[in-house]
């Protein structure tokens, strides 16, 4: 049953046709497919009744046996018809046939009488209207034009053009149009060649430029350019948009008309007719567009398919034209109806049927129309089903846990439960199309599923198939039940401070915060503790001004997202105008004209820079100086203070002060290698006696006081964080005041000044 044998399909289709008054017309229908196969036709969608005027051949075509255009009763046997063909597996529909009365109307212009010089040219045209379209030809004093003279041009809509005119061309000229309707004759028009050929100058000029033309693939394309002047102008074509015309199937009439055979779609364009003076670029220009249309065809056809109860089937129908095509689809020769389960999409080239039936087994058809024609393609569904499958899941519940959380369950089905190896659970939002729904397995003893991550307050819908090796279940019922609502989450705020008293308050949306219908935003000033605010703001904003501020302040500002069940969590942040303030003070607006001035005196600027760079140099040296003597004399006054006897240098290490308490050998060792200062280089910055000539070997004279050579070490401590401590002879001892030895120790680095 599926070979192709027993597809259901035309092999003759009707096509559009030209009737001819009182005249038998015959309209074609041949299918093939598995018997019994039963044709019918239509006319305007209206089914056709055997009549003694039109029935039904053996062989399935529609026999017409006197064609009227009008009948006695008004009725007429113009228009659209198709055949349908049906038989077990479904019903198929051929492409409409269009069917004309063949016609002839009279002439709407006739040739007009004419004087033209010697060598000049002259044209005649007459037109008239019919079906078929009808072939006008022309005769001159009721003979018929010879054509084999290349002077005399004949172009299809009934134009005659002679160049090179001549004495002997003088006489009356008349066309006669011929169908398959009538024959018709137009009026006569009369010629006359005057004088002799001018030698006068005479620019370019185009008498008659090309038409605007909408033909269909395959026919054949004239475009008119006759022109003027003297010297005789060369006439050449081109494109508007500078394609090659190119040469198959292009010839040139006459002197200068265009004609294209066998149109194509890319033949579609504006051509160009252009008069030129020879040898030079005075020239003239007329232009008309082309259009060629092509009936639609197919690309890709539908095909047949068979799939098993529950699963989804897919026919895809692609065609092409000019003017691109319409497709529309067709269920068993009836406009197809869209569902929640049959969808279009792709502009209708995709069809998709979820999970499929029995009811939906048919013969599916793709129609491709456009103004050039139409045409058709189908396919049959055939929906499997295996015996003994089990029957739908029973009792199936949904209960809501928590906003993003819904439990499922069910029951299994009531027979055939033996071979069920597991269940299928289809999960999808309520609002969104079947496409969107997603599955999820769970294994045969699990009558419960716990759906997760789902979004707060959206309804969702549920059902379940149980399956077997053979196939699956037709579904359960379908539950719908919606989740909880939640709160919106927190925003991201960024704050920008736009000037001294105004920020703008930025926030980015984010599918993060979940459904939320606006926000709310507060600010105050930190030492306050009531809030300004709520300023409601739309969910599509993302920025808001907060202005007269006071720009002294610290402002603390707050934002949140809401919806009905509440607010969300807030988003707190600071600023401060007040270094926005002092960078404006610190930093006021460039002067731009001041500027340039300045410019003039820069040589000036960068001198007297130099010269105040220099004093602060020498005020800075001069305050560390007497920073140094202010430490010195600082530290002697601590030594007179303390009540214990002289005692020769070489004793002076058994008694110390212990500076801050710190009584530690190791801290001893780095503070006599790190921060001492070498008592040289204060006695050669603060002489306090004359003894010059001993200071740079480090050896005190006897006649030196020791008031003035004592070695001192500058505290890297504040003079508030002094402690004296007088320790017993013996113990470990800190950086004495007086000139003991170990004041003298070299120097590893920079003395600390604290």
């Amino acid at each position: 049953d599926l070979g192709h044998s027993s597809e259901l399909a035309f092999v003759v289709e009707p096509s559009d046709d030209i009737a001819v008054q009182e005249q038998p017309l015959i309209l074609y229908c041949q299918v093939e497919g598995i018997q019994p196969i039963t044709i019918t036709w239509r006319k305007n969608g209206a089914m056709i009744v055997d009549s003694e005027n039109a029935f039904m051949l053996a062989n399935g075509s529609l026999y017409v046996s006197r064609f009227q255009r009008v009948r006695g009763d008004g009725s007429s046997d113009e228009g659209e018809y198709d055949c349908m063909a049906q038989n077990h597996y479904g019903l198929v529909v051929s492409r409409k046939a269009k069917i004309q009365a063949a016609t002839m109307s009279d002439f709407h212009v006739h040739p007009q009488n004419a004087v033209v010089e010697e060598g000049g040219v002259a044209r005649f045209q007459c037109q008239i209207h019919g079906l078929p379209e009808p072939v006008i030809l022309w005769q001159k004093n009721s003979v018929p034009v010879n054509t084999d003279n290349e002077r005399y041009t004949l172009l299809p809509k009934g134009v005659l053009q002679i160049t090179g005119l001549r004495a002997e061309d003088s006489g009356i000229f008349h066309c006669v149009a011929t169908n398959i309707a009538n024959v018709k004759f137009s009026r006569e028009a009369r010629l006359t060649v005057s004088g002799s050929h001018s030698t006068v100058y005479k620019d370019p000029m185009i008498l008659v430029g090309p038409e605007n033309l909408t033909l269909t693939v395959h026919q054949t394309a004239v475009l008119e350019c006759i022109a003027t002047g003297n010297p005789r102008p060369i006439v050449s074509w081109s494109r508007l948009d500078g394609r090659p015309i190119g040469v198959e199937g292009i010839q040139v009439l006459g002197t200068g008309n265009l004609m294209i055979s066998d149109l194509s779609v890319q033949h579609s364009g504006i051509y160009v007719c252009a008069a030129n003076k020879p040898g030079t670029r005075v020239r003239r220009t007329a232009q008309g567009r082309l259009v060629v249309q092509a009936p639609a065809e197919f690309v890709q056809h539908p095909q047949s398919i068979s799939r098993p109860v529950g699963t989804t089937a897919i026919f895809t129908c692609v065609a092409q034209g000019e003017p691109p095509p319409q497709i529309t689809w067709l269920r068993n020769g009836q406009i197809l109806e869209t569902s929640d389960h049959i969808k279009l999409k792709n502009n209708n080239s995709t069809l998709s049927i979820y999970g499929i039936n029995q009811a939906d087994e048919a013969i599916y058809q793709c129609i491709a129309e456009n103004s050039a024609g139409s045409t058709q393609a189908s396919a049959r569904l055939t929906v499997l089903w295996a015996e003994g499958l089990p029957g739908p899941p029973q009792s199936v519940r949904a209960e809501t846990v928590s906003a993003t959380t819904i439990q499922v369950s069910w029951e299994e089905p009531l027979q055939n439960t033996k071979e069920i190896i597991g269940y299928v659970l289809h999960i999808r939002k309520a609002a969104d199309p079947v496409e969107m729904e997603y599955q999820e397995a769970v294994s045969k003893s699990t009558f419960q599923q716990l759906v997760t991550d789902l979004e707060p307050s959206t309804s969702y819908s549920f059902y379940i198939k149980a399956y077997t090796s053979r196939g699956a279940s037709k579904a359960s019922e379908v539950t719908v039940v919606s989740t909880l609502g939640e709160v919106p989450a927190m925003p991201s705020l960024f704050i920008k401070v736009i000037n001294s008293t105004a920020v703008q308050a930025t926030w980015e949306p984010s599918i993060k915060l979940g459904q939320h219908e606006g926000f709310k935003l507060y600010y105050r000033k930190v030492h306050l503790s009531q809030y300004t605010g709520p300023v409601l703001l739309a969910s599509n904003v993302t920025a808001y001004n907060i202005t007269h501020l006071d720009a002294s302040m610290v402002y603390e500002v707050k934002l949140l997202a809401y919806n009905r069940h509440g607010d969300g969590n807030s988003t707190v942040r600071f600023v401060s105008l007040r270094e926005t303030v002092e960078r404006t003070v610190l930093n006021p607006p460039c002067d731009c004209m001041k500027d340039e001035q300045n410019n003039k005196t820069s040589a000036t600027g960068i001198i007297i820079g130099i010269h105040i760079g220099v004093t602060c140099i020498i005020f800075c040296i001069l305050f560390l100086m007497f920073g140094y003597r202010g430490r010195l004399l600082m530290c002697k006054n601590v030594q007179e203070q303390l009540s214990t006897p002289q005692i020769p240098r070489s004793q002076r290490n058994a008694t110390g002060i212990i500076l801050n308490g710190a009584a530690r050998r190791d801290r001893d060792e780095r503070d006599l290698n790190g921060k001492q200062l070498d008592m040289n280089e204060l006695e050669r910055l603060f002489p306090a006696s004359p003894c010059p000539e001993q200071q740079d070997k480090g050896i005190r004279p006897a006649h030196c006081t020791p008031a003035a050579h004592d070695d001192t070490q500058i505290s890297t401590l504040p003079m508030d964080e002094f402690s004296i401590i007088e320790e017993h002879p013996g113990s470990p001892q800190t950086i004495p005041c007086d000139g003991s030895p170990a004041a003298l120790a070299p120097q590893h680095g920079p003395a600390n000044e604290g």
